[in-house]
């Protein structure tokens, strides 16, 4: 089934998901376009596989990536490098993540909607443990902050290919540290 998301994940990534098609992506799994409908459903099915999968691995690095931090700035550095090296490693998973517009008012869009609730919810906990005085909508607002202007950087990213996840997160700590340094513990 592993591979079958990751193939899928690459059709979808350079097709498109309207563009893609399931015989396609059974052709290049090496299945029967009905063995994809038996796991999935549907095509949709597939691509809500892939961006759960993309969410899931998302969420495991960057959580993994704060284990041991020792500061407020150790873990936010930690936790912006785990993001920026997955969509520098894993660009398909990164390409469904990103063209939400064309998901909208589909299931595949609030999956996406909820990878972003994911991220803000690690972020404002990791605040809420590290950040004194914030009340939890004060955290929120922050988080919130963080994730959209990390994809904004990201998508920035993308378009020069000499910027390393390295030099992506000094450039965000730049920015949002300045900002949330005066309320670390």
């Amino acid at each position: 089934m592993r591979q079958m998301i990751e193939v899928a994940e690459q059709v979808f990534s350079a097709r498109g998901y309207a563009a893609a098609s399931m015989d396609e992506i059974a052709e290049l799994v090496g299945v029967s376009k009905p063995m994809l409908y038996e796991y999935f459903n549907s095509k949709e099915g597939l691509l809500l596989a892939c961006i759960q999968e993309s969410r899931a691995i998302l969420r495991e690095v960057t959580e993994q990536a704060m284990v041991g931090a020792t500061s407020a700035e150790d873990a936010l550095r930690r936790g912006l490098l785990a993001f920026f090296v997955f969509i520098r490693e894993r660009r398909e998973a990164w390409s469904l993540l990103r063209h939400e517009m064309a998901l909208i008012g589909t299931p595949a869009a609030d999956e996406v909607e909820e990878t972003r609730r994911q991220q803000t919810d690690l972020i404002a906990a990791l605040m809420s443990g590290y950040f004194t005085g914030d009340d939890e909508l004060q955290a929120e607002a922050a988080a919130e902050f963080v994730v959209g202007a990390c994809e904004r950087l990201a998508i920035w990213c993308e378009r020069h290919d000499e910027v390393t996840p390295e030099m992506a997160t000094e450039y965000a700590m730049a920015v949002l540290w300045a900002g949330l340094r005066g309320r670390a513990r």
